[in-house]
């Protein structure tokens, strides 16, 4: 079964890495992994991760945070993950005080802040999977992809599932959330309506058992794993 890989990839950080030793994540073999238990007969044709570009003074640790999200996007690259980048939009915006949990927001009491927007990421998801199923029609049986695998618990993208249900039935969709093991999480269930399965979470094992190499060569300077990784 030609299996197509779509990654969140803010949602798989902030989901399934943060606060972990294990963002030096090798993304195909993890996912190949995880598809294999599902159907052993799945077998990796490509794998899409969208991002956008970290903000360095927005990031814990400034430049350097940047600096270790494009050596990792550069050992994605080396793999063969095809990456897609959208952007940050950060402007002056204003939103209700924050008081306590026991006082209602205000819309009479509202404070200056800084209002971070991740922009494109979910458009570009949502129509690389469509635009993928739409210009494969013309292929060989042999040579189209039979399975879509989301990663991310956006709830975002279920129209674009929708979708591909109504307008591809023919293909198996399949959904890996990006929550650890250990951490309990309902399945949204605006995404599992539309998917023929559903992986609620990902090992701890799993996770250890599917990282880079310390040095991941690729065409020109080898990419590194970050020290504090």
């Amino acid at each position: 079964m030609r299996t197509a890989f779509f990654i969140d990839g803010y949602n798989l950080f902030y989901g399934l890495l943060a606060g972990t030793h294990y963002k030096w994540l090798d993304l195909p073999a993890l996912l190949t992994h995880i598809t294999k238990i599902q159907n052993p007969a799945s077998e990796t044709t490509q794998v899409n991760y969208f991002t956008s570009p970290v903000l360095p003074s927005l990031a814990t640790l400034g430049i350097k945070s940047k600096e270790a999200q494009d050596t990792y996007i550069r050992a994605l690259i080396a793999k063969g993950v095809t990456v897609t980048l959208g952007k940050h939009r950060l402007e002056h915006g204003t939103a209700p005080r924050y008081i306590d949990k026991h006082t209602p927001a205000s819309r009479q009491d509202k404070v200056d802040i800084w209002d971070l927007e991740e922009k494109q990421t979910d458009v570009s998801l949502a129509i690389g999977m469509y635009r993928l199923l739409s210009q494969q029609q013309n292929l060989q049986a042999d040579e189209r992809i039979e399975q879509i695998v989301l990663v991310s618990a956006d709830t975002d993208m279920t129209p674009a599932l929708k979708a591909i249900k109504e307008d591809f039935p023919e293909i198996t969709v399949g959904i890996i959330l990006p929550h650890r093991e250990g951490i309990d999480r309902e399945v949204p269930g605006s995404l599992k309506n539309y998917a023929h399965w559903v992986r609620k979470n990902v090992k701890i094992a799993e996770l250890q058992a599917h990282q880079f190499p310390d040095r991941v060569p690729t065409k020109k300077k080898p990419a590194d794993k970050p020290h504090y990784w």
